[in-house]
């Protein structure tokens, strides 16, 4: 499973740089750019309320939020090429100072129109893009005994949505309506100099050669892609599934006030935050595919007894929290296995390919829930899929992914 062969310049000459300094300000940017690419979706429903954009219904409201992750998920492909053959160095200030223009033109331009808000969420999607950029460059500063943990840290900046469903709301009905936008899109541009300043790419690193178009279709045909899309969708799409749609869960099938549901949400985001270094810490250990059927197995259980509907304080909350800390440590383990049997030359392309399956993994189980929810008025059935699916990726994990991992 371990493809070395590619067309490529000569490295890279050395450069000056401390892996760990690299670590943080490359962390900090996947924060600050994640924040940025979650603006929308805390003001969906206030601008549903304030009727400034038109009657909305809906099905509108999660169009508009929807289009920033779906863009950042599938632009991460193209991204993820590109950092093979540019740098993090470059790539990094390049999508902060890019993500400045559609922030703007939302605070500014397009708070008045819908479809003006649907266009500055399609660039807007430009953020999501920043995850692409990291990993090969982490990995890259990294040797292999360390790349599971210093991935796994750089994931955490993950957070940054966190950040803004904690501040966006109250900036934007406490300082004004451009207020929030105003704020990322200055911490933007600070952090694009700082990433010009400070980062440097890896002494040595691998510069392809080969076409871009070309690249792609052969790191789409290399084993260890496929399978770890396979493996993130499950992994990081249910983190994504569970951050979009357990509020909304909470408030339905436990009658919790929307202030209870989205604090127990923030609860689920922080440990699977957390556990995401972890998950990649304990497959430098012990390998990726211990974590990740360890991961698997807790989801398989979860599912099956949040399906039964426990009682919230205490088996519920378990459940739940037990599924965050197993989907955590599988996004991390992911992309620690993607650095074990990956040419370092191809870490971008194939985590491109990657990180687009998990952000758009996330959006198929809400959907499901929630048609399935309309249709019998239960969730059981969705989340017995889920723990289903967890048995299967768990199988996935045992045969075919172990049987390509080197000793």
């Amino acid at each position: 499973m371990t493809h070395t062969a590619q067309t490529t310049e000569p490295t890279a000459p050395p450069t000056a740089g401390n892996p760990w300094t690299m670590l943080a300000v490359a962390t900090l940017g996947f924060a600050v750019c994640f924040w940025a690419w979650a603006l929308l979706s805390p003001l969906g429903p206030l601008f549903r309320e304030k009727g400034t954009l038109g009657t909305l219904s809906e099905s509108d409201v999660a169009l508009l939020v929807a289009v920033p992750v779906v863009v950042g998920s599938l632009g991460r492909i193209l991204v993820g090429a590109l950092t093979d053959r540019l740098g993090g160095r470059v790539m990094f200030p390049a999508v902060s100072a890019v993500t400045i223009l559609p922030v703007l033109f939302i605070g500014l331009f397009a708070q008045t129109s819908y479809w003006a808000m649907i266009g500055g969420g399609f660039v807007l999607g430009i953020a999501g893009t920043a995850f692409a950029v990291g990993v090969p460059f982490v990995n890259a500063w990294f040797p292999p005994e360390r790349r599971g943990l210093a991935v796994g840290v750089f994931g955490a900046g993950m957070g940054g949505t966190a950040i803004s469903a904690l501040t966006t709301v109250k900036l934007w009905t406490g300082l004004g309506e451009t207020a929030p936008f105003f704020i990322v899109a200055a911490v933007l541009a600070a952090y694009a100099v700082l990433a010009w300043v400070v980062l440097r790419d890896a002494p040595g690193r691998t510069i392809p050669t080969v076409p871009l178009a070309k690249r792609l279709a052969a790191t789409a045909r290399l084993p260890i892609t496929w399978q770890a899309c396979l493996l993130y969708a499950v992994a990081f799409g249910g983190y994504v599934a569970f951050s979009v749609y357990l509020p909304a869960y909470l408030k339905t099938d436990y009658q919790l006030t929307p202030a209870d549901a989205a604090n127990r949400m923030a609860g689920f985001v922080v440990v699977a935050v957390v556990m995401r270094p972890v998950g990649g810490w304990l497959s430098d250990r012990f390998g990726p595919v211990p974590v990740l059927a360890t991961g698997y197995a807790v989801v398989v259980v979860g599912a099956a007894v949040a399906a039964t509907h426990p009682l919230l304080e205490h088996v519920g909350t378990v459940a739940f929290l037990a599924m965050a800390a197993a989907l955590g440590s599988g996004s991390g383990a992911t992309f620690a296995l993607v650095a074990r049997v990956t040419d370092p030359s191809r870490v971008g392309g194939v985590t491109g390919l990657v990180g687009a399956a998990g952000g758009l993994g996330g959006f198929v189980p809400p959907l499901l829930m929630g048609y399935i929810y309309g249709r019998t008025d239960s969730y059981a059935i969705g989340l017995g899929l889920l723990s289903v699916t967890a048995a299967l990726t768990l199988l996935l994990t045992l045969t075919v992914v172990r049987k390509g991992v080197p000793a």
